[in-house]
């Protein structure tokens, strides 16, 4: 009697020692991996550029931590089944005892998985709100439109015009937009369904043609940029032969300088995005940031007889 006791308490001391390791590896994956703590509370969610963004990376965060509270308690409960419930020597084949109709289980089994859907529901809801909520008086206003396989843009300037950037298949379009801003956006498609995407903002946007007729919801609005840079905007709905290539990029300037960009392309019509993006470069403008070309994304061929990728643009 006192060895089995001993080999059960071994047995015991082993899985206890093997649970230590396995909490022990899950801890050490992140920094061997050279992750920081902000990049594994993340869970692979992308790093956003604005506050919507943030509200969705932290809704993802906890819908993350909740499923795997509920999958470290389910796989828990399947293994100590298959560890402690195993067939051992000396069983004479009985089944063992059956457990049914057992009402406390069961209505743990229903309550609490209604519990967690209840509040996920509940914090998606109040995301998704904040997302679409619109600003009755937004800083700047941009009108997006698509096209195969392209984009133009029109900023408003202020003063009861537009400054225009337009896309061709040798022009990446860049939408040059200010940081510390609210920003809207209304969206139109002149042709097929297409989708506004730049991944850090986070989410996508379909473009709809004749959204007015379509009943669609073509306007939204984000608080603001937090920080400066270029990011990459692409259309994210199949939308025919160069869907894959049609691609934009964001070009996020501080206040300052985004003022005066738009005040060079306001007072000279014919000045160009690039001319007027060289010409902060003169102003002290970080001659990454101020670029007069795309540093994100590349001009797709249209020649269909060529095999070999797009070549970049020189900058």
């Amino acid at each position: 009697m006192g060895r089995a006791q001993r080999g059960v308490d071994g047995r015991r001391t082993g899985w206890r020692r093997a649970a230590k390791l396995a909490v022990l590896a899950i801890a050490i994956v992140p920094l061997t991996t050279g992750c920081s703590v902000e990049e594994v509370v993340r869970f692979g969610w992308p790093e956003g550029v604005t506050p919507q963004a943030e509200s969705m990376r932290t809704l993802w965060t906890w819908a993350a931590i909740a499923a795997l509270i509920v999958g470290v308690i389910t796989w828990g409960a399947m293994f100590w089944t298959v560890i402690f419930h195993r067939k051992k020597k000396g069983d004479d084949g009985t089944p063992p005892r059956q457990t049914q109709y057992n009402l406390p289980v069961e209505i743990i089994f229903t309550v609490v998985p209604t519990i967690i859907v209840a509040v996920l529901f509940g914090f998606t809801v109040n995301v998704q709100n904040y997302v679409d909520v619109k600003n009755d008086a937004p800083q700047e206003k941009v009108q997006v439109t698509a096209f195969q396989w392209n984009w133009q843009f029109d900023v408003d300037n202020h003063q009861g015009g537009t400054v225009e950037s337009l896309g061709t298949s040798s022009t990446i379009p860049i939408l040059v937009l200010p940081t510390d801003r609210s920003i809207q956006f209304t969206i139109t498609s002149k042709d097929v369904i297409h989708s506004f995407w730049v991944p850090e903002f986070l989410f996508k946007r379909d473009v709809f043609p004749m959204p007015e007729k379509n009943d669609t919801d073509n306007v939204f609005v984000i608080d603001k940029i937090d920080k400066t840079g270029a990011f990459v905007g692409r259309c994210a709905e199949l939308c025919g032969s160069y869907h894959s290539q049609m691609n934009f990029e964001v070009r996020a300037l501080p206040p300052n300088l985004f003022d005066s960009y738009m005040s060079m392309r306001t007072a000279n019509k014919d000045m160009t995005v690039a001319q007027a993006l060289q010409q902060l470069q003169s102003q002290g403008c970080d001659p990454q940031l101020c670029a007069p070309q795309a540093t994100t994304t590349y001009p797709f061929s249209t020649d269909r007889t060529q095999r070999s990728a797009s070549e970049p643009q020189n900058s």
